[in-house]
Formats: structure tokens, sequence, C-alpha cells
């Protein structure tokens, strides 16, 4: 991703309708976030500690330096999961965006995807 910091390790579309959640278990940040249909790492609240890429049983996580070139736009994606805002939050344009709320389990599951998810 130019110009912006790339995101520390991303859930590719492998995790699509998956979701096993070992991954969330094992993250000692709690960075990973759960979508409607797939799961989300908090660019910013990751720690890049890799503990979530050998427990992902679909082999949907990867570090950004070795996601697979099929995949680059997962990068995207997860970064702008956490921009792009929420449906029916107020706000401007009437949608607030995720940012980083300091813990998944704080918020729970988000119950929406990025636009381009399993489009």
């Amino acid at each position: 991703m130019k110009g912006k910091k790339p995101v520390p390790y991303v859930i590719t579309e492998a995790c699509l309708d998956v979701m096993d959640k070992s991954c969330m278990e094992e993250c000692p940040a709690d960075c990973i976030y759960e979508g409607d249909r797939m799961l989300y790492i908090q660019p910013d609240e990751c720690v890049e500690c890799g503990r979530c890429e050998p427990v992902c049983p679909q082999i949907s996580i990867f570090h950004h330096e070795d996601l697979p070139a099929e995949a680059q736009q997962a990068e995207r994606i997860n970064a702008e999961f956490f921009t792009l805002g929420t449906p029916g939050t107020p706000g401007t344009l009437g949608i607030e965006p995720l940012g980083s709320p300091g813990g998944a389990r704080k918020i729970g599951r988000v119950g929406r995807d990025h636009p381009e998810v399993g489009a």
C-alpha cells in the first residue's frame, strides 16, 4: 500500500464464510475483529507477533510481505474495513468508521463486511 503504513498481517478471502476464530483466541493484542462473513486485523492494534498465522486452518493469514499476488487486494480491504464506516451509525454521511476500538472483545461481532468481500 503506497504511502500508508502496511497492514502487518492480512486475512484473505480464504477466511470468507469459514471464520474458524483460532487466530482470535491466539492473538495477544485482541486485534482481530469479526465481520459478518470474515475476520479482519486492525493494523494499528497489531503487534506483529505472528501468532495468528500458524493457527489458521484455512491458511488465510499472511504477513504483508508474504501476501500472494492474487490476494494483494486483501491488504487494502483489511485496512479499509476500519476506515470506511458502519452503516446506520450517526456521523459524517450517516456512518462512523470503526477506527481503532482498542480490542475486539470490547465490541464483539461487528456484523458487516467490507463492501468488496464476497462480491
